[in-house]
């Protein structure tokens, strides 16, 4: 009986000493597979500020080799910061697969807006961080004028996000511009006219307001008639004919 016991005690020792070899070995060799492939995947179907190519020779810029190297050499994290480096980049996961694929998952900025200076542009993201202007595309925003600082930008952060996320409003106004008694006017895309905002006060209202309005001539096919549209006084909307 007692031998028994010892007889299976060894060959519990000698069955988890096995499993840890193979695990050693296994680790080891994973550890020592080289990288052979990139793949680039973007997070979403937008913007394309960046192609897949241009993310690969970002990648293999880090590191001129990065491609067959050992995956247990290639410092994810640090390689991840660089990549973050880049302004078009918003957020980007690095991992290595068991065939040796290197693969980046890439969230690029997304723009709300593109700010006019002199002769210059940029474009704001919903965290009000500049995004250059890229010559791969052209984002589909509200243009921005005379928002000449940061003081100015983050007041009217709040009407951008707001726009950015009504479909409606995100596809019609087209502009907006900052005039000297501090009031805001809006170009859009569905005629000539311009909405007067006036200042950043009452937005939730005044944008419910502009719907509302918007609706109804719609709707008649009457928005046309008109050379301004007026939410700035509080309750009404003023509708100015041509």
């Amino acid at each position: 009986m007692m031998l028994k016991r010892i007889i299976k005690y060894i060959l519990h020792l000698v069955l988890i000493g096995l499993v840890a070899f193979l695990y050693g070995f296994s680790n080891t060799r994973n550890s020592e597979k080289i990288i052979n492939k990139i793949d680039v995947q973007f997070e979403s179907d937008g913007p394309y500020f960046l192609t897949q190519s241009m993310v690969n020779k970002l990648l293999i810029q880090n590191n001129e080799r990065l491609q067959k190297q050992a995956k247990s050499v290639i410092d994810l994290y640090m390689l991840e910061q660089k990549v973050l480096g880049n302004p078009y980049i918003e957020k980007v996961s690095l991992f290595i697969s068991i065939d040796g694929t290197l693969n980046s998952l890439i969230k690029q900025r997304q723009p709300i807006a593109r700010i006019l200076t002199g002769n210059s542009s940029y474009y704001i993201d919903s965290q009000a961080l500049k995004v250059p202007v890229s010559q791969n595309y052209s984002a589909r925003v509200p243009l921005i004028t005379k928002v000449d600082n940061q003081s100015d930008l983050r007041k009217l952060m709040v009407l951008l996000k707001k726009i950015s996320n009504d479909d409606f409003l995100n596809k019609e106004i087209t502009g907006i511009h900052l005039q000297a008694n501090n009031e805001y006017i809006m170009t859009v895309r569905s005629g000539n006219y311009r909405v007067e905002f006036g200042k950043l006060d009452q937005i939730d209202n005044k944008i419910k307001k502009l719907k509302a309005f918007y609706s109804k001539v719609f709707l008649d096919s009457t928005i046309h008639n008109y050379k301004t549209i007026n939410v700035k006084y509080r309750n009404q909307v003023v509708g100015v004919k041509e």
